[in-house]
């Protein structure tokens, strides 16, 4: 048949009532379809065929049906997957009849596990056509990935990361947490993050329990709270001297009132109160201008993020707020809100034109980069020197190409070598360094014999040069060490000097040598005395042709059998002994007893390498 169906799973609910259910594509074996039933809550079971159900129609191009004995609940899923297995079982013999059916379903079963290859296929998590991923694998192991999620990192790859996990509310002692879970330390209003699974015990603050390494802070509540109590504070401050400023005014002008009942004697005193209550009254329009200039900046405490200050005027960068919702203090930084912790306002390092380290400099991953093909200048200080540390590796620093896809390693000595010396480059143009694998040709450069070590002495190397250079050409002479010099040697000679001379050292060549991979044929007798063995056990690598007498009664043997060899046996029964057969010695029923009978026999054998297989002649006179 063609598969004209790409259909290898069908799907279909159960109503507590139906046991019939069809599966539309080929199976040709009841184990090529897998029957699986799955609960409202996601949980899969897979049935067994006799013992759940039973199938109809196999090897049917329609399909069939599968019947359970119980009919699936209301809720539950049928699920009914044919399950090729990755096998191959045609075997196409040589000059044997070509079946087209049986080539057929081969090809029809090949095409059942593409399709059900691309399902699974279709069901995996993939990186889109257009889009790229350096590779979909990862390497960190099992103990190291424990509890942890799949991930991306900052350049999109496959990373195992760290997840939060669920915030549980209020700690409690005698409370079971896991890794990852979210409490709040009710003393403080600190959150914490559980980094190791254990039962609570002990009591707040937590940073003070006996548990305190299994908590890790990430919401420290408490210094926000204290910064916003701060703040609270000097606004409150800030409005007491506005009010005490206006308090002023009234007295002034209380005063002042008096004062004009007795304008004889006060007219001096009811202008300098005058002044005063102008000068209070300035004194508290500053106040309230300080107040409100305040209020601009910290707007209190607020359920949500404001969309404005207190005045409904846009926010501005650097305004304040404590979120009474997240106990959090939060900074807008000119586009939205942000929640203050240690170490998130970091202050611009271009505003530092003399910044300096306060400790170890950690590239977090990152890299030291410049713009507009800036130069990166490392300048020491007089005699100091830029120094690339080691750690458990010797000091290294990579020079990587253009690409950054190959990189050509510098590094020191290791710490057993106790190496300390200057490594000075070479002076001229523009060059390469030469080492001991590289392959430049070296020019303008001569090597002195003083500079020349080895086991080789340099007058010796000189010497024999100087043999060689000096030996005649001459057709069909060897170069050949005579232990002091190298002198030229005719073949013969040189083959006596090598000990490789013709007829004793070596073989004279021989057309007529017989080879064991070609036909040969024999002019002359091929043959070898028989070997006598009078046990009866007769040893193939001994000889093809034996002589037997027996002083006893025998069993025909026969050892290390080799395929396809061939022989006889004279047998010399005089005695008329017994002659039985080995369980690897063949032969008709009445050999055995044939050459029983006193008398001589002649017994021709062949070996197929396991058995040998007799004949015998009659009885010789």
């Amino acid at each position: 048949m063609t598969v004209s169906s790409t259909t290898t799973k069908v799907s279909y609910s159960g109503n507590g009532s139906t046991t019939v259910f069809a599966y539309t594509f080929k199976i040709f074996a009841a184990a090529e379809i897998t029957v699986i039933i799955r609960s409202s809550t996601g949980t899969e079971t897979v049935k067994t065929l006799t013992t759940d159900y039973t199938l109809s129609n196999i090897g049917v191009d329609g399909g069939g049906n599968v019947t359970f004995g119980s009919a699936p609940a209301s809720g539950e899923t049928v699920v009914l997957i044919r399950n090729t297995p990755n096998t191959q079982t045609l075997d196409l013999v040589e000059n044997d009849p070509f079946l087209s059916s049986s080539f057929e379903d081969t090809l029809d079963k090949i095409t059942h596990q593409l399709i059900e290859q691309q399902e699974e296929i279709d069901r995996s998590i993939k990186v889109s056509r257009t889009n790229s991923i350096t590779s979909s694998e990862f390497t960190t192991n099992a103990s190291d990935r424990a509890s942890k999620v799949l991930g991306f990192d900052s350049s999109g790859e496959l990373s195992v990361t760290t997840e939060l996990g669920t915030f549980t509310g209020d700690w409690a002692a005698s409370t079971t947490y896991a890794i990852r879970d979210l409490v709040k330390d009710t003393s403080t209003g600190n959150i914490f993050f559980v980094n190791t699974a254990h039962t609570s015990s002990g009591s707040e603050p937590l940073t003070t329990n006996a548990n305190s390494a299994k908590y890790s802070l990430i919401v420290d509540a408490a210094a926000a709270t204290t910064q916003a109590t701060n703040a609270a504070a000097s606004a409150t401050a800030a409005a007491s001297s506005a009010t005490s400023s206006a308090s002023s005014a009234s007295t002034a002008t209380t005063q002042a009132s008096n004062a004009s009942t007795s304008a004889s004697t006060a007219a001096t005193q009811a202008t300098n109160a005058a002044n005063s209550a102008t000068a209070a009254a300035t004194s508290a329009a500053e106040a309230a201008a300080s107040a409100d200039n305040f209020d601009d900046v910290y707007l209190g405490a607020k359920s949500s993020d404001p969309s404005t200050d207190n005045d409904g005027d846009a926010l501005a960068a650097g305004m304040l707020y404590f979120n009474t919702t997240s106990d959090a203090l939060k900074v807008y930084n000119g586009t939205a809100w942000q929640t203050v912790t240690a170490g998130s306002i970091l202050s611009a390092i271009v505003d530092d034109t003399t910044p300096q380290l306060g400790g170890n400099l950690d590239m977090n991953g990152q890299d030291i980069v410049t713009t507009s093909n800036a130069d990166i200048d490392l300048a020491p200080n007089g005699t100091g020197k830029v120094v690339v540390k080691g750690n458990t590796n010797p000091g290294t620093i990579v020079f990587n190409c253009e690409s950054n896809s190959h990189g050509q390693t510098v590094k020191s000595q290791p710490h057993s070598a106790s190496v300390t010396n200057v490594l000075t480059l070479p002076p001229g143009s523009d060059q390469e360094i030469v080492g001991t694998s590289a392959t430049q040709t070296l020019t303008n450069k001569t090597i002195d014999a003083s500079q020349l070590s080895g086991t080789v002495a340099n007058a010796r190397l000189d010497a024999q040069l100087q043999d060689v250079a000096g030996l005649a050409v001459t057709d069909g002479n060897f170069i050949v060490g005579d232990g002091s010099n190298f002198v030229a040697e005719t073949g013969a000679t040189a083959r006596a000097s090598l000990g490789l001379t013709i007829g004793s050292d070596v073989q004279a060549f021989d057309s007529d040598t017989a080879k064991t991979d070609v036909t040969q044929s024999f002019t002359k007798p091929q043959r070898n005395a028989l070997t006598t063995d009078n046990d009866g056990s007769f040893d193939q690598n001994a000889n093809n042709n034996f002589k037997c007498t027996p002083s006893g009664n025998i069993t025909l043997t026969f050892t290390n059998h080799a395929d396809g060899q061939s022989g006889y046996i004279l047998l010399v029964n005089s005695g008329g002994h017994t002659v039985s057969l080995h369980a690897n010695t063949k032969a008709d029923a009445n050999l055995a007893t044939t050459v029983s009978t006193a008398g001589t026999y002649l017994i021709s054998y062949l070996s197929d390498g396991t058995n040998a297989y007799l004949t015998n002649s009659a009885v010789f006179a």
